[in-house]
């Protein structure tokens, strides 16, 4: 069961990831080639497949903090009350990234579920005109709300990555001593590009601009 339930969280955390780096590449255009992005955008809105893709993406959404939370209370009920919180046994600068990381999980999950929801109800559930996702998006940022929490959306990324790719392979009984250093730095970077990523983008759209005459014009 046990094993069951690392893989699941694992898998759904796997599949997270990738949407994240189709997206980061999606959105991009924004900011490299607004036409292009707008186009895509429309292509992508008309293709049937996107809502059971969306549906597949709201199962992971849910599937995958429920599996975290039973397995953290799980381990809780097998450690006994006394048991304290689990700490990184790495020293220095990168033990105590990798302990802040781990106590962040909870904090960094919730927050992008709320984004999640924010971001949806923004951009989806209410979707722009076709040519105007970029100016939606703006107008989105323009707010000191609305571009804290996407800037904070990115950090919450980068944190909850940095912990959970070491995580996973050691759930999975994929971490040894052998290949140790060489799983956490291709964790580390996939977590800062992805999280500095969705970090800076939206500062980097907002400071750009609408273009003259609209992404289309």
């Amino acid at each position: 069961m046990e094993r069951l339930m690392a893989l699941g969280i694992a898998a759904t955390g796997l599949a997270f990831v990738l949407f994240l780096l189709l997206h980061l590449g999606g959105v991009s255009l924004a900011l490299l080639a607004p036409a292009t992005f707008e186009q895509a955008a429309i292509g992508l809105h008309a293709w049937p497949g996107l809502v059971p893709l969306e549906l597949a993406l709201a199962v992971v959404a849910l599937a995958h903090p429920a599996l975290s939370l039973h397995r953290v209370l799980a381990n809780r009920r097998a450690r006994g009350p006394v048991a304290g919180p689990l700490h990184s046994r790495r020293s220095g600068a990168d033990g105590a990234l990798a302990a802040l990381a781990a106590r962040a999980v909870p904090w960094s999950g919730a927050l992008l579920l709320v984004f999640l929801v924010v971001h949806l109800a923004q951009l989806r559930w209410h979707r722009p005109a076709p040519g105007q996702e970029l100016a939606a998006l703006l107008a989105v940022l323009g707010s000191p709300f609305g571009l804290a929490l996407y800037v904070l959306a990115g950090a919450c990324v980068a944190l909850h990555l940095f912990h959970g790719h070491e995580s996973a392979h050691r759930s999975l009984g994929l971490l040894d001593a052998a290949n140790g250093g060489r799983i956490r730095t291709a964790g580390r970077l996939v977590a800062v590009g992805l999280g500095t990523g969705f970090a800076l983008l939206p500062v980097a759209l907002l400071l750009r601009g609408p273009l003259p005459g609209g992404p289309l014009g």
